[in-house]
């Protein structure tokens, strides 16, 4: 029986299981699809506190994870498949057909971003394309991005990468945004954004150096590309 299981080994997986361990409850966290979370996808990472000179994203992860070990976690790396209570009160955490039993379960599963699917997407995380404008927004200063989507996440981003962005193009499928009207009016209302209107991306265009060029874009109602 474990006395606290973790779901999870991004940043509040490894904060949990550090604040557990020091309380010497010898912690078991469950690295699930993706070890170390989606800042291990990141490339230098310059708004955590205590790096004034920026980290690399893996480098930070493995960092928690050796604090985290220090005080005595364990990790383990699998996939949970589902959980269920126990008439005890406990826990079972079931992993590749193995249950684990538990007093506790933390579950800090953390977010995915919602990619396109286009041939050659994860050899461009970190060389052009993110899905993350707070943390990559500074490495695009004076250049000109675009952001694929109409709801408030995508206003949001919008809105925060006209900070640094020469321009900011907003690339949609309808011919108005979902997004709530405030946010929607922020983002129609501010002169370095620039709405695509059903339009999709297909396809991810590089350079010689294999890094994001452009993006070509299909309008749904004409069927006319561009870049």
């Amino acid at each position: 029986m474990e006395n606290v299981i973790i779901i999870g080994t991004g940043c509040a997986g490894y904060t949990a299981a550090i604040y557990t361990a020091r309380a010497n409850l010898t912690p078991l966290l469950i690295s699930g699809t993706q070890p170390g979370g989606q800042l291990t996808t990141t490339t230098e990472v310059e708004n955590f506190p205590g790096f004034p000179e920026g980290i690399m994203g893996p480098d930070m992860m493995m960092a928690m994870q050796k604090q985290a070990e220090k005080f005595g976690a364990r990790i383990q790396y699998a996939t949970v498949e589902s959980i269920s209570r126990q008439d005890e009160g406990s826990f079972s955490v079931n992993i590749g057909g193995e249950a684990l039993q538990s007093k506790t379960v933390i579950i800090a599963t953390g977010a995915a971003p919602r990619h396109l699917g286009l041939p050659n997407e994860k050899e461009l995380i970190g060389r052009g394309l993110t899905s993350c404008a707070t943390c990559d927004g500074a490495f695009y200063r004076d250049v000109p991005v675009a952001v694929i989507g109409g709801g408030d996440s995508a206003c949001e981003e919008a809105g925060f990468l006209t900070r640094f962005a020469s321009k900011v193009y907003l690339v949609h499928r309808r011919d108005e945004l979902r997004a709530s009207k405030i946010m929607a009016d922020r983002v129609l209302e501010n002169p370095k954004i620039e709405p695509v209107w059903n339009s999709g991306v297909t396809e991810y265009l590089t350079n010689e150096k294999g890094e994001m060029r452009a993006v070509k874009l299909k309008n749904l109602v004409d069927g006319t590309e561009r870049e």
